[in-house]
């Protein structure tokens, strides 16, 4: 949530900010706001709404200073508005703070602040963190560091946060806990932001911080501490972003965008892994721990949201062929209700940014009780990658529409080669049956090209149905969760309200909402549940449903049955959900479109979740 970008060199900082904001406004668009040194002083502009709506304010305003920070805010404390909007500055100026995550004592924090005089004008923990510093300041007669590192050992929560001191000018304060920062380093010069999108276009090298580091930032030096104050060396990475894949590249939007890249970025995610013969695949991140996972007695998947739904097909996965028992997690669940966790027991967290906050928390838990866990993530460098035993990137590329969509077909590909690859190392599956599996698996980017052709059919039917208020999504076996996906696309970013559900529990519950104004979206590939989803259909029908049907390319019993059919290629079953869900995101996508909804940036919804 939220997006943090900051710079100190020789350049004009503010041209800088603004960019790096609209790169960063698919984490946080409630408001947006920045900071420089001006003559001297501190001088913030901060607007409710869009970064544009910032930039319309400032278009005839000079902005000479070559130090800044900028934010755009997803509201935790206080409405979004004019005075929530970050940046927030202590009471008496001295201190001006950008921030990241929740201070979760920031009340009792407040409450001590206000016997000694200071009071907010905001309704943000932020201003309560800010006027911490400044008051720790003051008393001590101390350095701006000091003061931020004493603050902050007072503080229960999440941060991510970048400081100004209008005493120390030439400096920027940074530190992190739980919400991640990355800085990227020029030529006397460096950038600091939430994320690597607003820093490709200006440098290739970058330092992620840690938990409980601290950043003093100067335009020809960088010190990096621990928040106990122990100095250690940078580790310097290279990010390999190109612009073009943050960029909307013709495409209306982001959301489509990524929908059209998935045979590419399915592909990247088993470059290199699958072997030319198909004979065996390649998970480097796993060798260490590939032991294990072939003796695993149980395997426990955590996730949120999307990452959860590649969770349960993971499960159908795994124990169809590797034959081990799977449990798939919520990780805001799974972090409160005491668990049962084994030594031997393996988990994999699954997550697009990497810094899930829920998944986190659950990984340390795990962690905590012995077990082995296992990332499975697109963002080099981020939290989980960094926190867990062992992992698997992705590779699916920036993924900037909120609503993800290549991101889930990247985290299925890897999950369905771990699962052939256990099937065959655990003797399960034949070398034969192996190799079968993988070359299919090859197949599916150019057979998603085929699904993709259907996008002016989809679009039609968006059309007939765009004024509903109601939609219903079934599947079986694994086509279940893309079920649960499908449904969760269109309340994203269309905000009707949709169900999924396994088909079979249709008719315990549901059943009773059908009329003929419930479009009933139905996942009816020929699969060994194909003759049940049929009968499914005809209860639908029988009650004057709507039913439109995702069904394998030359299939004629459903299609006359059903209102309307969207034909995909044939695939082996256990790599149907990799084209079947492609139909239901661009679906939804088409839908917000006509609805004039904003397909990149739904309304309350952030990218990163870094918060609770």
């Amino acid at each position: 949530m939220c997006g943090i970008v900051g710079y100190i060199g020789r350049k004009r900082a503010y041209p800088i900010l603004l960019n790096g904001l609209k790169r960063l406004e698919y984490r946080g668009y409630d408001s947006a706001g920045v900071a420089v040194f001006e003559n001297k002083e501190i001088i913030s502009y901060k607007k409710q709404g869009k970064v544009s709506e910032l930039e319309d304010m400032l278009a005839d305003t000079k902005i000479n200073s070559n130090i800044g920070i900028g934010h755009t805010r997803w509201a935790t404390h206080g409405e979004p508005n004019d005075v929530n909007a970050h940046p927030h500055t202590s009471q008496n100026g001295i201190f001006t703070m950008i921030h990241n995550g929740i201070i979760e004592n920031f009340e009792r924090l407040k409450s001590k602040l206000a016997t000694r005089g200071y009071s907010c004008n905001s309704e943000t923990d932020t201003e309560v963190l800010v006027n911490l510093i400044e008051y720790i300041y003051t008393k001590g007669n101390i350095s701006a560091e000091l003061a931020v590192r004493l603050a902050l050992s007072k503080v229960i929560g999440a941060y991510g946060i970048v400081v100004m001191c209008k005493n120390e000018p030439d400096k920027l304060i940074a530190a992190r806990k739980g919400s991640p920062l990355v800085i990227g380093i020029g030529k006397n010069e460096y950038y600091i932001a939430s994320d690597a999108t607003p820093i490709v276009e200006y440098t290739k090298s970058v330092i992620y911080l840690d938990n409980d580091n601290l950043a003093i930032i100067k335009r020809n030096q960088l010190t990096l501490k621990t928040i106990d104050n122990t100095e250690f060396e940078p580790e310097i990475q290279k990010i390999d972003i190109g612009i073009d894949a943050i960029e909307k590249g013709g495409f209306d939007h982001f959301m489509l965008k990524e929908i059209f890249e998935q045979p590419q970025s399915i592909k990247d995610t088993f470059r290199g892994r699958i072997k030319s013969d198909f004979s065996d695949i390649r998970l480097g991140g796993l060798s260490d721990v590939f032991p294990k996972l072939v003796n695993a007695k149980r395997i426990i998947i955590i996730a949120c949201g999307t990452s959860w739904h590649a969770g349960l097909v993971g499960e159908y996965l795994i124990e169809e062929f590797a034959r081990i028992p799977v449990e798939v997690e919520y990780g805001s669940e799974f972090r409160y209700r005491n668990p049962v966790i084994n030594s031997d027991d393996i988990v994999i967290a699954i997550s697009q940014s990497g810094e899930t906050a829920d998944t986190l928390a659950a990984i340390e838990m795990a962690r905590k009780n012995g077990a082995t866990v296992i990332g499975i993530c697109n963002v080099v460098g981020s939290s989980i990658p960094r926190e867990t035993d062992a992992g698997v990137y992705t590779h699916a590329g920036p993924e900037i529409g909120v609503a993800s969509t290549k991101a889930f077909t990247a985290q299925v590909t890897v999950l369905n080669m771990l699962a052939f690859l256990l099937g065959k190392k655990r003797g399960v599956i034949s070398q034969e049956r192996f190799e079968f599996l993988v070359k299919k698996l090859s197949e599916i980017p150019q057979k998603i090209e085929q699904v993709l052709k259907t996008n002016d059919q989809i679009k039609k039917i968006a059309e007939l149905y765009k004024n509903s208020t109601n939609f219903l999504y079934l599947g079986r076996g694994v086509q279940f969760p893309v079920a649960l996906e499908g449904a969760l696309k269109l309340k994203e970013i269309s905000y009707i309200h949709a169900e999924g559900y396994p088909a079979a529990e249709m008719k315990h519950g549901p059943i009773a909402l059908i009329d003929e104004n419930m479009p009933v979206v139905f996942i009816a590939t020929k699969d060994k549940t194909y003759d049940k989803i049929v009968s499914n259909i005809q209860e639908i029908k029988a009650r004057k449903g709507v039913v439109i049907a995702v069904v394998t390319e030359g299939d004629t019993a459903i299609k006359n049955l059903a209102d309307h059919v969207i034909e995909i290629p044939d695939t082996e079953e256990a790599l149907g959900h990799l084209l079947s869900v492609v139909p239901l995101q661009l679906l939804s996508y088409h839908i917000a479109v006509l609805r004039n909804c904003n397909v990149d940036q739904p309304r309350n919804l952030a990218k990163s979740v870094t918060v609770e």
